[in-house]
């Protein structure tokens, strides 16, 4: 069976002592959040209970990775039709769903008799495939998301999915926590993270009595006699015969079935032609150093492939949603950028647009803003990026430790390059989106001898030039940047090229591994 987590390992990350009581301050989520004892909390309007930190708003089990076990599916059945029995719910503030990654799911789940129970916890099916990992849990209800973001609540998620950086889940949770599913509904009926799942009573059965985990939770035998009994090759079979017929639904779309090639949709707000070849030539052109650059974004350590990569929700007020608003699309039918990914309209000004990273170009600012350098002026990536693609500046982006970790990774390397970045300089890369960069054509850049953004003094108002990349390039080989300060003052640092190999020579030096490709293929 799934290990729980541990008492200490929440106390450690919602700012409580290991017996729970409230610590005066808690660190999450990009700075200090004042902690609420139980008893006080933040009205919900039209409701009569309290939010509170650590409160769970979202419970999802996923179509990610662990729904394709049975064993975890029947658990998290089993552990709802138990609570049921004694009269259990969810609390009234926690968002439920049930979106597993294949319609057998379903068979075995109502063969076994447990969607019914499921049902009666909240778990209504929703779907199959990506919901909460990508921020398709849709909003929270009106009055919870108000509650929240007047008390600065550090309310959570769980999911049993595999992917939790902040900002993707959804804009109201700070922090989201993998789970197995059984301990999805466990914590839908607790409705806290603020308690020892081991010891504490989770809830009060209808008798008003203590209910304990080990109260609904199923042993193995259970799980195993009811997966004997409900699950079979023939449904899979069934499923899956004609699984490229679809349902009626997807029948009816029509569309051109003819030709090798798709037809373009100019007014699509979901599929265009990306740009990526618009200009490109049956040759390469030379390799040329870069020069008179402003810097895009000026990031810290860890900044993942989940801050830069358009993910999640698309707010009305964001480039993206204009786009979307301009072309007639109503703020309900948004979707989200993963359903859109398929428009880099959509995607390119998602980028560096997650809700939570922090530009060190302006103080006390979250989200994806920058300052534009010649106009002084604070606004949206994307529309600094289209004010300097426009005056021919070229763009440079530093970052801090670890530049590029996480999963999003196409859009993160795509995204930078269509924003215009040519080069992004940090401390150290991540290794698979450091090949994506240059598999885009853009440049990475590392910082030699203890240098850093901190210590070389950076604040974004400053311009670059990058010498040594005209002509010949060699794998990791010495780069010279020479910083202009806006007092006047310059000073040059030497950088290593993070282009590793002879492969990747190439796929630079024709402007990223696509046009690599599609000119090999005409030669």
């Amino acid at each position: 069976m799934p290990r729980l987590i541990s008492k200490k390992v929440l106390a450690a990350s919602l700012g409580v002592d290991a017996k729970g009581a409230a610590s005066d301050m808690l660190e999450e989520g990009g700075g200090a959040v004042p902690m609420d004892t139980t008893d006080k909390g933040i009205a919900v309007a039209g409701e009569n209970y309290k939010l509170n930190h650590g409160d769970v708003v979202i419970a999802a089990i996923t179509s990610c990775t662990n729904t394709s076990n049975p064993s975890v599916l029947i658990a998290a059945g089993l552990v709802a039709k138990k609570a049921r029995a004694l009269g259990l719910e969810r609390k009234p503030w926690v968002k439920t769903s049930l979106a597993p990654g294949s319609q057998v799911v379903t068979d075995y789940l109502a063969k076994a008799g447990l969607q019914d129970d499921l049902d009666a916890m909240g778990f209504n099916l929703v779907g199959y495939g990506c919901t909460t990992c990508i921020g398709n849990s849709g909003p929270l209800p009106g009055p919870i998301g108000d509650a929240v973001e007047k008390g600065d609540l550090n309310v959570t998620a769980v999911l049993s999915g595999n992917r939790n950086f902040e900002g993707r889940i959804s804009p109201h949770v700070k922090s989201n926590y993998l789970a197995s599913p059984p301990l999805v509904v466990a914590y839908a009926i607790a409705g806290s993270m603020q308690i020892d799942m081991l010891n504490d009573p989770i809830a009060k059965d209808k008798n008003g009595k203590d209910v304990f985990l080990k109260d609904i939770w199923p042993t193995n035998a259970e799980i195993q006699d009811l997966i004997k009994k409900s699950l079979s090759r023939e449904m899979f079979v069934e499923r899956y015969s004609d699984v490229f017929k679809g349902p009626k639904e997807w029948q009816a779309i029509g569309g051109k079935a003819s030709g090798q090639t798709y037809q373009w949709q100019d007014a699509s707000t979901y599929v265009q032609n990306p740009p990526f070849f618009s200009e490109m030539k049956a040759q390469p052109a030379p390799t040329s150093d870069i020069t008179g650059a402003y810097a895009l974004a000026i990031l810290g350590d860890s900044v993942t492939t989940d801050h830069i990569s358009p993910a999640g929700s698309i707010k009305k007020d964001s480039p993206a949603g204009a786009y979307l608003t301009e072309h007639q699309v109503r703020p309900i039918d948004f979707n989200s950028y993963g359903s859109r990914r398929g428009n880099d309209r959509v995607m390119t000004r998602g980028t560096f647009a997650n809700i939570r990273i922090k530009n060190e170009m302006l103080e006390g600012v979250e989200g994806g803003y920058t300052k534009h350098v010649p106009s002084g002026e604070q606004m949206s990536i994307y529309d600094a990026a289209v004010k300097y693609r426009a005056a021919g500046t070229p763009l440079v982006v530093i970052g801090g430790k670890e530049y590029g970790t996480g999963s999003s990774r196409d859009w993160a390397a795509k995204g930078t390059r269509l924003l215009g970045v040519k080069a992004v300089v940090a401390e150290s890369f991540e290794r698979i989106h450091r090949s994506n960069l240059v598999g885009m054509g853009v440049m990475p850049l590392q910082f030699k001898n203890g240098e850093s953004r901190t210590s070389l003094g950076l604040k974004g108002n400053e311009t670059f030039d990058i010498h040594g990349i005209s002509g010949d390039i060699k794998p990791r080989m010495d780069v010279k940047m020479t910083i202009h300060y806006a007092d006047g003052k310059s000073k040059d640092v030497t950088l290593l090229c993070r282009i590793d190999t002879l492969d990747e020579v190439d796929y630079y030096k024709n402007g990223g591994i696509l046009h690599y490709v599609l000119r090999s293929l005409a030669a």
